[in-house]
């Protein structure tokens, strides 16, 4: 599997915005379903967000609450997570995924392709 890597996480206090960024390999983004997940101490994976090869969304409305946007770049291989209104609960890993084309899964098994994940901290 092709490595996807993800960046743009930091400390921020409650209220900020952060965007996350995920850069794939060439045509990834396009093609593929791209996914947002994170992980907080002690806790499972948790579904975040989903992109389709078509630019369908998903998300996880317990999580996000409209507080959070997924993009992408075709063009750039780039996928993007924009988050505001952060709160403490928010801190965690996340981590960007891809799956084979289709509906955007909100599985962590129906995505093959991992990055190591950028730690999003929210603290005041």
């Amino acid at each position: 599997q092709k490595q996807l890597v993800e960046s743009g996480g930091g400390l921020v206090r409650p209220g900020d915005s952060l965007r996350l960024s995920c850069a794939a390999p060439a045509r990834a983004v396009m093609w593929y379903t791209m996914g947002w997940f994170r992980q907080a101490p002690g806790k499972e994976r948790e579904f975040v967000a989903a992109i389709a090869r078509s630019g369908h969304r998903a998300y996880n409305d317990e999580i996000v609450k409209g507080r959070f946007t997924i993009s992408k770049d075709n063009a750039q291989n780039q996928v993007y997570l924009q988050m505001s209104n952060l709160n403490v609960e928010d801190t965690a890993v996340y981590y960007c995924a891809g799956a084979p084309p289709g509906n955007p899964s909100r599985l962590p098994g129906s995505y093959d392709n991992w990055g190591q994940g950028t730690q999003v901290t929210v603290s005041s």
